[in-house]
């Protein structure tokens, strides 16, 4: 069993725990026990650990991590929150970057029409904000041509 790469045993009515032994399939890259009547402790161990919490859920007696229920005696211990990943049309996606874009799509457009409704109801911030463009063109022209006017002395000496 320790050479086991896959186990499902979801739906199964299965009771009691998890067996420690469990922890030692090393090669075990999916596992699902979702919805049995499982309890007790997640055996410790990096492999079972790392699947989702859903994985385990169904199972309203069973904790320790990843799940965020806590064991007896882990009151004062803090269960990390892990980050939900899941599968969109064969790859895996984080959820945190699903409310990024979501952040930037609709951040983007408010942001770009309140700089642009102040240009063009405000004719003071009109007037400062082209005459800043202004100076800005000015001294980046005038940096160029100095920079220009050292490269050119350096190499014709």
């Amino acid at each position: 069993m320790r050479n086991l790469l896959a186990l499902d045993l979801s739906r199964n009515n299965l009771l009691g725990e998890i067996p420690s032994s469990m922890s030692e399939m090393n090669l075990l890259e999916f596992l699902d026990v979702s919805f049995n009547n499982l309890s007790g402790r997640i055996p410790s161990s990096t492999q079972l650990q790392s699947f989702e919490p859903s994985r385990y859920t169904g199972n309203d007696r069973l904790c320790g991590l990843p799940l965020t229920k806590y064991c007896l005696g882990d009151e004062g211990s803090e269960v990390p929150q892990m980050v939900v990943e899941r599968k969109y049309d064969g790859k895996e996606f984080n959820e945190l970057w699903r409310w990024f874009y979501i952040g930037g799509a609709a951040g983007f457009p408010i942001g770009f029409w309140v700089v642009c409704s102040t240009l063009l109801l405000y004719r003071r911030a009109r007037y400062v904000f082209f005459h800043f463009l202004d100076s800005l063109q000015n001294m980046v022209y005038v940096k160029v041509v100095v920079f220009i006017g050292k490269l050119q002395r350096l190499y014709y000496k």
